[in-house]
């Protein structure tokens, strides 16, 4: 067994979202089963950005996205969370 590790695509409710202070709640609500292992910003169209998370995940445990998706989900500001790759490492 190893390491996942999981892309997760973070999209602001609007352009108005200041990415920093949603940067800072979204690390404030990492499940205790996952590490952030980074994130950074990608500009999507016409303003818009999305937050990219990289989620270490311990495989023993199922190595599941669904208790970080929902974590991220309910942070104020967040549109929608989509899991756009994973794999183990």
């Amino acid at each position: 067994m190893g390491t996942v590790a999981a892309k997760i695509r973070i999209m602001p409710e609007s352009t108005e979202i200041d990415m920093e202070s949603l940067k800072e709640s979204i690390r404030s609500v990492v499940p205790a089963s996952a590490k952030l292992h980074a994130m950074d910003v990608r500009p999507i169209a016409f303003g818009l950005k999305a937050l990219i998370a990289v989620v270490l995940l311990d495989d023993k445990t199922g190595g599941g996205t669904a208790e970080v998706e929902a974590a991220f989900s309910k942070v104020k500001g967040v549109e929608s969370v989509e899991v756009e790759e994973v794999g183990l490492i």
